[in-house]
């Protein structure tokens, strides 16, 4: 039986002993299912479409997220530690207090993280005429 638990609560969110992990997030998704809290430590959810999922306190710590659709997700206090994101689509994420460390991910995304991180960048330079 294939389930997806909430690691705050131990109640089930979703389960069906039929579909994959990675069928039973989309279902969820595509059902407008919350995964808060879910448990997802070490799936494989390689090009998963997650648009605007609420993953909010999720435990996506070591997950193959390579490729997957993540615009417009709530991560809010995600554990992404390790995961590989690399090629993911992070627009318009919210990622306040996500665990990113050591997660993968390549030189095109860090502009999109680092706006979801809310960071301003500026090209501005300051004029020393001391």
């Amino acid at each position: 039986m294939t389930k997806i638990i909430n690691w705050r609560t131990d109640k089930i969110i979703i389960e069906d002993e039929k579909l994959s992990i990675k069928e039973l997030v989309e279902k969820a998704v595509e059902q407008g299912i919350s995964l808060q809290y879910a448990l997802l430590e070490g799936a494989d959810l390689d090009g998963s479409d997650l648009r605007n999922s609420d993953l909010e306190g999720a435990n996506l710590r070591n997950c193959n997220l390579i490729g997957s659709n993540l615009t417009n997700c709530n991560l809010v206090g995600a554990n992404l530690r390790n995961s590989d994101l690399d090629g993911s689509d992070l627009r318009n994420s919210d990622l306040i207090g996500a665990d990113l460390f050591k997660a993968k991910i390549n030189q095109d995304q860090l502009i999109d993280l680092i706006e979801c991180l809310g960071i301003e960048i500026t090209n501005k330079k300051e004029n020393d005429n001391t």
